[in-house]
């Protein structure tokens, strides 16, 4: 069925109707703006010999000085002039003093003179400013006409500034028409523009903030139907993502009670090395089981973005180390104003600069800014990492064979929480050994 038909209404408000309101309304401005300039500046803008009834004068006053004796006509002229031109009457053409150019004939307005004249076969000259040479000054607008006994009339106006020629008519009609356009595109743009910028920071901190409220549906059709796709799906993740942390965070809960039983079932074994080797895998089994729920439960992921100074959470943490005696140098910006989670980027941060404590030595912190992204490198001098574990050691509860003993205490946690922290930053986490020995572990985080 057609919309019509079952009664569903149409959009009003979109994108192809925005685009063809923007070219009629860029038409209309430039007809207005036309029309205007026009109105306000009228003749001017065209030359002086063109002005709307001047010619009809023109043509009345040469029809009375052609009609009154040769001595009437000087009077006749003088009395004629007014502050727009001067009229004066020339027994021979030589007696004007006009330049001489190549077809002096008043090409505009001939016809129309020679029409009002009752006179086809009327001489009619005109001359403009430039026609006079650049080291003769008093260049003006001057019409000459022949009289019916050879003798001649001028008329002589004064040059001025808005006396145009038609291609710099047709420059003004440009401008105009540029300009018509541009003020209506940077309107219509602007509109447009505005719930598309709202959407690009909506998706930009939902991929820091897993907790962004949804973005305000506004704008033309097609974009508010983004708009609520989009929504629709961040409420669809940030559900998974509850879903599955409850999820796990149950499982790992309720590996407690079996390994609380067999803790008090192996208080009945009398072997004390069979005793000792269970306690042990308990133990083991219990500090992931903790870890696991302490990784799932993470309150940092709930933490909501906010501006903070991320030089400065760095030198937090390396005080914090020495503090505990730890040596950690750091090289960077004093000030760096970062959006983000500051509780998960200084958990994240506290893991990797422990790890390099735990397995290698001399560790240091870089802070880098640059290209619109900020890095964090935290580097040592130790045994590095084989390139085939590079991106292994990520994966979670995956440990080196060289990390597998009772004093480092790690379940294979930590870098997985760290890259997962940096990522929900729309950041990337990666690691290569140095040359000389040691690791580097490279943080790079958009700055907005």
């Amino acid at each position: 069925m057609s919309p019509r038909r079952s009664g569903a209404k149409r959009p009003r408000d979109t994108l192809a109707r925005w685009i063809a309101l923007t070219t009629l309304g860029a038409m209309l401005t430039l007809l207005a703006l036309n029309a205007l300039f026009s109105q306000l500046a009228g003749a001017w803008a065209r030359p002086p010999l063109m002005e709307t009834g001047l010619i009809e004068k023109i043509a009345a006053i040469t029809r009375i000085i052609d009609s009154a004796t040769p001595e009437q006509r000087p009077a006749i002229a003088r009395a004629a002039s007014d502050q727009e031109f001067s009229t004066q009457w020339l027994q021979q053409h030589a007696e004007a003093r006009v330049p001489v150019v190549d077809d002096p004939e008043y090409s505009d307005g001939a016809v129309r003179l020679r029409q009002q004249l009752g006179r086809p076969d009327a001489r009619v000259e005109g001359y403009e400013p430039s026609d006079w040479p650049a080291d003769q000054p008093g260049g003006r607008y001057t019409a000459l006409i022949e009289l019916s006994d050879r003798s001649w009339v001028m008329f002589t106006l004064p040059a001025r500034n808005w006396g145009l020629d038609e291609w710099e008519r047709n420059l003004i009609t440009l401008a105009l028409m540029i300009l018509s356009t541009l003020v209506v595109a940077l309107i219509a743009t602007r509109h447009l523009a505005a719930p598309l910028e709202r959407f690009a920071e909506g998706a930009r901190r939902f991929g820091v903030d897993h907790q962004a409220p949804p973005i305000p549906v506004i704008g033309p059709n097609e974009i508010r139907q983004a708009i609520l796709a989009f929504n629709a799906m961040q409420a669809q993740l940030k559900h998974f993502l509850q879903d599955r942390t409850q999820m796990l965070a149950a499982i790992s809960h309720d590996l407690r009670a079996p390994l609380t039983r067999m803790r008090l079932r192996g208080e009945f074994i009398e072997d004390a090395e069979q005793q000792a080797r269970l306690f042990r895998d308990v133990d083991e089994m219990q500090t992931m089981v903790n870890s696991a729920l302490e990784f799932f439960r993470d309150d940092a992921r709930l933490e909501h973005a906010t501006a903070f100074d991320l030089a400065e959470l760095l030198h937090t943490i390396v005080d914090d180390f020495k503090d505990a005696g730890i040596e950690v140098s750091f090289e960077g910006a004093h000030r760096l104003v970062y959006l983000g989670r500051p509780i998960g980027l200084k958990r994240a941060l506290t893991n990797l600069i422990d790890n390099t404590i735990k397995y290698a030595s001399e560790p240091a912190v870089r802070l880098e800014t640059g290209a619109g992204r900020v890095e964090i490198r935290i580097l040592d001098r130790g045994p590095g990492i084989a390139p085939e574990f590079h991106e292994q050691v990520f994966a979670p509860f995956f440990r080196l064979e060289g990390s597998r003993n009772k004093h480092t205490g790690g379940v294979g946690l930590g870098l997985s929480a760290a890259r997962a922290t940096v990522l929900e930053h729309g950041g990337t986490l990666v690691l290569r050994n140095r040359s000389g020995g040691g690791l580097e572990a490279r943080i790079s985080l958009p700055l907005d």
